[in-house]
């Protein structure tokens, strides 16, 4: 059989070709970060980022077209060649991520309707592979970090020169073989799973005819139709430019689980109430995990609750403006600077020898950043009993981040 590569590349530079900007990327940017040893805790901080990306990819890249189309309505133009061709392969890989492509081999026409089962979009493929793995569903985390690299391929596949859409789009495809492929090897080592196992991996670089390789060569193929020969110096870099940001977000992860793992060691965050009347310290990890509780105080207050035991918070002045109040059972001692009104910490009725610090009181230059998971206040002693016999069961499943980053 002959490949799309073969056809294309006689009537375009033969270093353009499929092959040799696989090789120019390999060359330059070294081995996969991915291909590294991950520990098992590492590969638990970095899958939900990476479900993330593939759950938005898709979506993003059908949405690509959007802009340019609303501005050939606005000027009332024709679609120019350019926008059809991108637009084409743009379809057809969101198609395909949606499983609608693997459902239509297997199934024929018939099939069609069952493009309405959506565990087989790849990312829902994922997140099976992913609960397989790690004993425990996941969820996707769109960090900051994931967030801007999401913005940033966006902007480029999107890009109203058709020549940095074109390579945004293969480098994106081909980034994406040598990715898969080195997760599917790392993941396979570290957890000792059966690769056939991991149906996300398999449908994308496994088996005798892999589905991204005609991913990579369906973009491939662009660039005979959008590339000029005097434009090819300046695709290349545009395309080493877009495969470099991929290579760069999977190091950002790689790195940052890392560190994660290997510093669970607590420092001191220095925090204060508005008007600094109040000013403590508390021991906390640079990465925490706090509640966004909805009872009505907390509500009102909007605050975000990081618990300590008592001992992990000090406070260096301010004791005397310090007010509490008291409500419902007059467990809880609610702290208040007199001064401000704000509410630094408190002792709170589930834990009346600890406290619950405030984490927007704190300085953000010492925490990495904070997860948020939503806590059902508002039937505290209902979420309290199942907390009691499943920790995680009283927390609805929904988790945001704050985005503060140290200076």
């Amino acid at each position: 059989m002959t490949s799309q590569t073969s056809r294309f590349a006689a009537d375009q530079p033969p270093k353009l070709c499929y092959e040799y900007l696989t090789e120019q990327a390999r060359a330059l940017f070294g081995t996969h970060p991915f291909a590294s040893q991950l520990s098992e805790d590492q590969a638990a901080r970095l899958l939900p980022e990476y479900l993330a990306m593939s759950q938005a990819f898709p979506y993003l890249q059908a949405g690509s077209q959007r802009d340019l189309i609303f501005d050939a309505m606005y000027h009332n133009r024709d679609i120019a060649r350019d926008l059809e061709v991108t637009s084409v392969v743009a379809n057809f890989i969101s198609w395909d991520e949606t499983g609608g492509h693997g459902r239509i081999l297997q199934g024929g026409n018939a099939a069609l309707p069952d493009i309405l089962l959506t565990e087989n979009f790849h990312s829902n493929l994922l997140k099976k592979d992913a609960s397989r793995l790690l004993g425990r569903a996941i969820l996707p985390n769109y960090s900051s970090r994931t967030k801007q690299y999401l913005h940033s391929l966006y902007a480029g596949l999107s890009s109203k020169d058709a020549l940095v859409r074109c390579a945004y789009m293969v480098a994106f495809e081909l980034h994406a073989a040598d990715m898969i492929q080195s997760l599917w090897t790392a993941l396979v080592k570290t957890f000792k799973a059966k690769s056939e196992d991991l149906e996300y991996f398999r449908s994308h670089v496994g088996g005798e005819d892999p589905a991204e390789k005609y991913h990579g060569e369906m973009t491939g193929r662009l660039i005979g139709e959008l590339v000029q020969p005097d434009r090819s110096d300046r695709f290349l870099n545009e395309f080493l430019r877009a495969y470099g940001l991929s290579v760069q977000w999977c190091r950002d992860l790689t790195s940052t689980a890392a560190r994660a793992v290997d510093d669970h060691s607590e420092i001191e965050h220095h925090g204060s109430c508005h008007c600094g009347s109040v000013k403590f310290y508390v021991s906390a990890p640079r990465e925490l995990s706090g509640a966004r509780c909805n009872c009505s105080i907390c509500q009102m207050s909007g605050f975000l609750h990081l618990l300590v035991t008592g001992d992990k918070l000090r406070i260096e002045r301010g004791e005397e403006v310090l007010t509490t109040y008291q409500f419902n059972k007059n467990i809880a001692g609610h702290t208040f600077c007199r001064v401000c009104g704000v509410k630094p910490f408190y002792r709170p009725r589930s834990n009346p020898s600890g406290f619950s610090v405030n984490i927007r009181c704190l300085d953000r230059r010492t925490v990495a950043l904070a997860r948020i998971t939503e806590f059902d206040g508002e039937h505290w002693e209902k979420a309290l009993v199942s907390m009691h016999k499943d920790p995680e069961s009283c927390f609805e499943d929904q988790r945001s981040e704050l985005e503060w980053r140290a200076q």
